[in-house]
Formats: structure tokens, sequence, C-alpha cells
């Protein structure tokens, strides 16, 4: 991909998007789907910190203003000004999010490329373990609201819950065009009503208003050691969902991202939390659930109603967050294929992928009957995106020193500090390690385990693929010099090596001894940008009267398909039949050696993930009856 030299931060100052629309019906959209995460924490995030400060024996007064400070000055230094400030300004071509930082970062810094692949695959394994995390925890904080109608419901909260999670995981084959366009307009009800309870209840005791001041933050965990830095990570939760900011800037640009958190969603956010602290300090006994004790009881099931429509919400972006990541990974090469499903003609982001969603489906369920209540999940919350944060902090440097050109004096100004805090929030997580924070961990290197396991692996099995195929160029003469039998029509060969004659190629002419017509090798090229322009989609370059290159480009957010690329080649007078052609691929089947590069863990763990991968007739989406597969017996 070719540098872009201008590299100021204003670029894409709207970013790219899919979707079109006035500015404000981005910015209503980027509150239902952006922020549907964070705003839940308020069920959550201030009550876990402040019942830990009361069990460790500290006065309400100094936890509640100490745990205040610090939820404020996070939101102000994590998510404003990393997130908001700073890597909203960092767009791939437009887009977001961990694989498009790290391609970003890839494209300038080449010799740390080895370094961001690990990153990247790290910070995208973290993600997969907030995944989990997400849905679980926010259904549960909603439904324990029910506790407060009456203690009899308390039993219902985890069979409710599970019922809410298979209802959600249910209904994603069918897509969330229809839902969605209610997502914007529930959730900004949702920030409003946490603002009118916030406001409701400032005044009961004004002292809440010296949480301003950061100094009763870092003074209240200087003070308490490590009980103050196991509460900093538990207040940590009222910022989790930040990196949905950055990940969805393609989805809505950067404006309508900044002016939905500084003007509304921050502000509400704010209001609540300094209601729910200054609640508190005027009642003590509303420690049980400050959240809810800020509304009258007539309103006690609605909130519970309301609250649980913003945590399915939230538990739906990160849902389409982990297909939409798959999808990319998948693209990028760093896992197999999966099947991907487009849920609608007209959003080309809207897409299902079956196997993540029930795997994911799966580690929810497991997540709530393990863990009962949100109390013991926050535990657990906190060590996977804070890990994430880390992560693409990292990555963030190399993209403001290289790709924005600054001194690396002051890239460190601007990242040290960020990454500090965040080592910080780290820290005080991994205190949680065996109370739950093992969970995202165990995810987290199971599935980073299998990212490099697929890498190592298919570098390993393209070497050995190699071995027997020939140069296209010498066939090409030789074959002109001799020619086969021919026969009418014309044969797709698809090939990861455009300049080599494939397998499935050299398998015809060694045992059928006839070559088509018309030959075309088709290479599909992932690269380092989200989106290829459809005038760059294909590239076609005729070797010779018999013979025909064909290399289609996609970026990583795209998902290949074979019927359109033809469509793009006749519109470049390479008109090809559907009906008389025939599409030849190689069908290997992997088996274990001695002489393996691999050890033999990896090299097992790598033939059972060959096996389980999508076939390339679906997932190019290549007509089945025009397929002829070649088998091939391969030792890696």
């Amino acid at each position: 991909m070719a540098q872009r030299q201008a590299a100021p931060p204003e670029a894409a100052e709207h970013g790219t998007g899919e979707h079109g629309g006035s500015f404000w019906a981005l910015v209503l959209g980027s509150i239902g789907v952006v922020f549907g995460d964070i705003g839940t924490s308020p069920l959550y995030a201030f009550k876990e910190a402040i019942h830990t400060a009361m069990h460790r024996g500290l006065s309400t007064g100094e936890a509640t203003l100490g745990v205040l400070s610090l939820i404020l000055w996070t939101l102000i230094l994590i998510v404003t000004i990393k997130y908001v400030v700073v890597l909203l300004r960092a767009d791939n071509k437009g887009e977001g999010g961990m694989f498009a930082l790290m391609a970003l970062g890839q494209s300038v810094a080449k010799r740390s490329a080895p370094l961001l692949l690990g990153l990247g695959v790290a910070g995208a394994s973290f993600f997969y373990g907030d995944a989990v995390i997400t849905p679980a925890i926010s259904v549960l904080s909603a439904v324990e609201g029910l506790n407060l109608v009456t203690p009899a419901l308390e039993k219902a909260v985890v069979p409710l819950s599970l019922v809410i999670i298979t209802a959600l995981f249910w209904v994603q084959s069918r897509g969330t065009q229809n839902v969605a366009r209610f997502f914007g307009p529930i959730t900004a009800i949702w920030f409003l009503v946490l603002a009118i309870g916030g406001l409701m209840h400032i005044a009961d005791n004004m002292r809440v208003l010296n949480a301003l001041n950061p100094v009763y933050g870092v003074s209240f965990v200087w003070r308490h050691g490590i009980v103050g830095l196991t509460i900093m990570g538990l207040v940590f939760l009222a910022a989790t969902g930040a990196e949905a900011l950055y990940a969805d800037l393609g989805h809505f640009g950067r404006r309508p991202i900044q002016v939905a958190w500084l003007y509304f969603v921050f502000p509400a956010l704010l209001l609540n939390y300094f209601g729910q602290g200054a609640l508190i300090l005027s009642d003590p006994t509303a420690i049980e659930n400050p959240f809810y004790k800020l509304y009258p009881g007539w309103a006690l099931i609605p909130m519970v109603v309301l609250a649980t429509i913003a945590s399915v919400i939230a538990s739906q972006a990160v849902i389409t967050g982990a297909f939409s990541l798959t999808r990319q990974a998948i693209q990028l090469g760093l896992v197999p294929r999966f099947e991907i499903r487009h849920t609608s003609e007209s959003i080309a982001g809207q897409i299902y992928i079956p196997r993540v969603n029930w795997l994911l489906f799966a580690a929810v369920v497991t997540a709530i009957l393990m863990f009962k209540t949100s109390s013991n999940l926050a535990a657990a919350y906190g060590v996977s995106v804070t890990a994430a944060m880390v992560i693409d902090t990292m990555m963030a440097f190399f993209v403001v020193w290289k790709y924005w050109k600054w001194p690396l004096w002051k890239t460190a100004l601007l990242i040290v500090p960020l990454l500090l805090v965040e080592q910080v929030f780290f820290t005080a997580n991994a205190l949680k390690l065996f109370e739950g924070g093992w969970v995202p961990l165990t995810i987290a290197l199971a599935l980073a385990t299998i990212m490099f396991t697929w890498i190592r692996g298919t570098r390993v099995l393209a070497k050995v693929t190699k071995r027997n195929e020939a140069d296209l160029d010498w066939l090409v003469r030789k074959l002109e010099a001799k020619p086969p039998h021919r026969v009418p029509g014309t044969a797709v060969f698809l090939t990861g090596d455009p300049f080599a004659a494939p397998t499935s190629m050299m398998h015809n002419l060694k045992h059928n001894r006839v070559m088509h017509e018309r030959n075309i090798l088709l290479s599909i090229k992932t690269e380092d940008t989200p989106r290829i322009a459809r005038h760059e989609r294909v590239t076609i370059d005729r070797i010779s009267e018999n013979f025909v290159r064909i290399v289609a480009r996609y970026g990583f957010m795209e998902t290949p398909s074979v019927p359109k690329i033809l469509e793009h080649c006749r519109r470049k007078d390479c008109n090809i039949d559907l009906g008389g052609t025939s599409f030849f691929l190689s069908r290997r089947s992997l088996r274990v050696t001695s002489k393996s590069e691999l050890p033999r863990w990896q090299e097992r763990l790598f033939i059972l993930l060959a096996g389980t991968a999508e076939d390339a007739t679906t997932y190019f989406q290549i007509p089945t009856d025009r397929v002829v597969e070649v088998g091939t017996q391969v030792a890696v």
C-alpha cells in the first residue's frame, strides 16, 4: 500500500463511514452503538468500588470522595484524552479498531512490524475476554434490581439473565438492522434518565463536589496502599467500553462521536456518579444498591426494565464487534476461515458468524453460572479491558511517532503518561487474578495460542507447498513449445502466489494431460487497509494467449466474493462466462511429520484448526456445481 505522506492528525475529520445521514443522525446513532457499554457502567462501577472500600473499614466520606475523584479523572484521562482527543485522529482510511491501528503502524514502522503483529494479536485476544464478560455483567447487574422489589426475587436473577442472554444470541442470525435503528433513541433516553437520577440527589450533600479535585483520588490510593490499588481496579469499571470509541470510528466518524461524548454522554455519566455519591453521603444505607436507590419506589420496576434493555444494547454492540474483529482476523490470516453470513443487503458491516456466536454464547452462559452475581464478575472484568488498552496505547506510540511524524520526545511526552496510568490500572486489576481475573486471562491466552499457531503453521505450509509448485512463466513457455490437448471452456485456478503454477494445475496436467482453452490464475490478496476502492479491486495481466493472471485486492474489513470479482473482470473487458467455467481448488490433507519446523503440540493444533476451516468454495461464494477439487497430502 502506498504510504500517505501527509501525517497530520486532522485527517479524516468525519471518517469514511458506511452510513450516510445527517450529522445529528450520526451523533444519535453513535450514542446507541458506541456508548452502550460504558453507559451501563453506573449500574455496577461505583457500587463495587464503594462496597470494597467499606468492607475494608474505610469511612463513608473518605471512600465516597476518593472513589468519585478516581472515576472522574479516569474518564477524563483514559476516555476523553486518550480516545476522544488522540486515538480518534489515528484513522486508517477512516477506520479504527485494534487491527486498523496495527495495520497503520505496520505500514510506517516496517522494522517493528513483527512487534506490532504480536501486540495486535494479544489485544484482539483480550477483546474476546471482554466480549464474554460484558454481556454477563451488564445483564446480571440490570436484573439484580429485582432484589430491591422483593428479596424473594433474588433466586430469579440468574435464570432470568440466562433467558435474556439466550434470546439475545438466538436473534443474531436474523441480523440487527431492524432493531439497531432504535438503539440510538433508547440509549439517549437511558442517558437522560441517568442524568435526571443524579441531579435529583446531588443537592443531598454538596460535599460531593470536593471530588472534582484530583488530590482526593491520588491521596486515597497513596494512603491505603494495596487496598487503594484494589479499589482503583474496580474504579476502572467506569471506563469499560471506551475502546468502542475508536473501534466504531468508521461507522460514525470522528466529530459525531466527539460531540456525543463531550456534550451528552460524559455529563450524564458524571451527574449519575456524583448523584450516587451524594446519596451515600446523606444516607449510608443506600450502599446496598446506590444506582437503583436514586429513583423513587414507583420507578423501580420501569428502571429495571430500561436498564435491562440498555444492557442488551451494550451486549449487542460487543457481539457485533466480535463478529467484525473475527472477519478482520480471517482476512489478515490470523485464524482459519469461518462461515460469514451477510444479514443486510444495504449495510456491509451487518454480518453473522455462527461459530463465533455460539462459542460466545456458551462462554457467557458459563460465566453467569460460575459467578452468579455482578459483584463476583466485577473481579474478572477489568483484566481484559486494561490489558487491551495498554496494548493499543503501545501501538499508538508507533503511529504518533512514525505516521504523524512527531519528534520522539514529543511522542513520549504524550504516550508515556497515558501508558503509566493504564499500567497502574492493569496492576490493580491483576491483584484480582485469583478472584476471577484468571477467566479473561485464560481466554486471551488460549486465543493468542491459536492465532500464533495459525500464523506460524500457514507460513510453514506455504513453504512446503511452494516446493511442489513451478514458476508460472516457465510453465507457460514449456506448454506453448509443446502444447497439451486443449478442451473448450475456461479454467480458474485459485492460488495464493500469482507467479507460481498452483498444485491443482500441476496435478490436472499430470493426471488428466489436458488444459483448457483459457486458463486463469486467480489470487485474492488482503491489504493493510480497511477497504479497497472498486476501481482498484482487480488487476488483470495477460501472460499469453491461453493464460491470464488476475489479482483481486481486498481490505481487511471486506469479505471476498469470486462472483463479484468476475463482475469486475467483465468491466475490464475480461469476460468470463460462469456457466462455461470450471474452478480448480487444492484440498490439502495435512499429516504429521517428524521433520516439521513446528513443535509436535503446535503441529497437531494447526492440523486440527485447518480441519475446522470453512472450505474455499463456500467462503469465496463459488458456485458448487462448477468446482473441481484436487486432493493432495502435505506433511507439515
